[in-house]
């Protein structure tokens, strides 16, 4: 395997944070995150932001003292958003220093593999955001924590965005609506929504797949062209999504009329597109946050010192921020086992899904962490590992993103039935049963 890896250890973070680390860590108790990463290929600038912020948040970690006490110690490897990489990755990384406390895939097809995997060994498999959406039932999924957001919230937040841009949801009928989406695992993710929402609300649907990795779209937009519709949904990843929208300009589809999704509203999607002013995307929690507390805290406490992990100006754009958020939920499940299996103590696997299992990052918890201005509270249990989802719409203006909706809850009328007819198909084939309330307890 060609995988390209980093490691931190626990003498590195002494030297980066002088004395202060050293007393801190003196009794060398080290919690192991692997990071699947993806730095390389047509995902790169996607995936390097993403990893950058994780690691920054890792940094951070250590330099406050770890988690009460216990430092945080990662291991890059390099998955290229492969699947098969993805899986030689995790069967690497996932006994080594002491055992992997949970893996964050980073990537719908490389959870799907590891789903399974993950449920055999005892590994906790957190997707926030992405990831298989029927997950969110613990009571099937007892290893697998969609915290936060789903792909399924993602499509039902961005049609109650556009039922804002129309003047309301029920607007939206007779309107014809195109789905233009990265044909993997992920975007396929939006169509049950996508679906439901359309024979709720009387839409038009028509949904056009991309091939990866998403540079050749005109039969796509040809397609767009002659079926003139009303808006486009751009579920897209990479350099997909700046190709698309080079396409909506050359076939004249105002950029106004297209709602992108969180894998399609970082900065490396419209930066240096002539014409992109006006595209908006709805991102699941968080979004920019160039002057957010945690950003601030990030470029004093590391950029300042040179150990920053990436470029100063990145910091604070959606996606650095996506990393820093999944960071800080790996973190926090180990926060909050320790709670229960004791403080200052390396946790294993299966105590860390327990933390997992019972999360309450409430608002108090969020100012203390610096990310309340950024983020909704996360709670989980047995049933729903993953709690309320939140999501805000932003639009490019040439320069930056600007906030142009609320925070946005999905709605569990939409996604509840579709959750449970996911589950109840999922249990039928792979012979699952629920959990019983004593497994909760556990």
């Amino acid at each position: 395997m060609t995988a390209k890896s980093r490691i931190i250890a626990i003498a590195a973070s002494a030297i980066v944070f002088g004395s202060f680390a050293v007393t801190s860590f003196a009794q060398e108790k080290q919690q192991f995150f692997p990071l699947l990463t993806f730095r390389t290929g047509p995902y790169a600038p996607s995936g390097t932001p993403w990893a950058n912020g994780f690691v920054d948040y890792f940094k951070l970690v250590n330099a406050k003292g770890g988690i009460n006490g216990v430092s945080v110690l990662w291991e890059e490897c390099e998955t290229g958003y492969a699947t098969d990489r993805g899986v030689e990755c995790y069967e690497r990384l996932k006994r080594k220093n002491g055992g992997a406390t949970v893996f964050q895939t980073m990537s719908t097809g490389i959870t799907l593999a590891l789903t399974e995997r993950g449920a055999a060994d005892g590994i906790p498999i957190l997707t926030p955001g992405y990831g298989l959406s029927e997950s969110a039932d613990g009571q099937v999924f007892k290893w697998s924590f969609p915290i936060a957001g789903s792909h399924w919230t993602s499509a039902d937040t961005q049609i109650q965005y556009l039922g804002q841009k129309v003047g309301g949801l029920d607007k939206l009928k007779g309107k014809k609506i195109t789905l233009l989406y990265h044909d993997s695992p992920y975007g396929k993710e939006a169509i049950p929504v996508m679906n439901a929402r359309s024979k709720e609300h009387g839409f038009d649907l028509v949904a056009i797949p991309v091939s990866h990795p998403g540079v050749d779209q005109k039969a796509a937009w040809l397609q767009i062209r002659q079926a003139r519709p009303d808006y486009v949904l751009l579920w897209g990843w990479g350099v997909m999504n700046s190709t698309a929208l080079k396409e909506a300009q050359s076939t004249g589809f105002r950029r106004d009329r297209i709602v992108g999704v969180w894998p399609s509203g970082s900065d490396s999607d419209v930066k240096g597109v002539s014409g992109a002013d006006g595209y908006s995307a709805v991102l699941v929690l968080p979004g920019p946050g160039f002057d957010s507390k945690i950003a601030k805290e990030v470029l004093s406490t590391l950029h300042a010192k040179g150990e920053g992990a990436g470029p100063k100006d990145e910091v604070g754009s959606a996606l650095y921020m996506r990393g820093l958020m999944n960071a800080m939920l790996a973190v926090e499940g180990v926060w909050r086992a320790q709670e229960k299996f004791g403080k200052g103590q390396v946790m294993n696997a299966a105590q860390t899904r327990w933390g997992y299992e019972n999360l309450n990052i409430d608002e108090n918890r969020l100012q203390l962490l610096g990310l309340d201005d950024v983020m909704r509270p996360v709670v989980t249990s047995c049933k729903d590992h993953m709690g309320p989802s939140y999501a805000r719409a932003y639009t490019w203006n040439g320069k930056s993103w600007e906030t142009s909706s609320d925070w946005l809850e999905a709605d569990t009328k939409i996604l509840t039935p579709l959750l449970k007819a996911a589950v109840e198909k999922y249990a039928g084939e792979k012979k699952l049963t629920r959990r019983t309330p004593a497994d909760c307890q556990s």
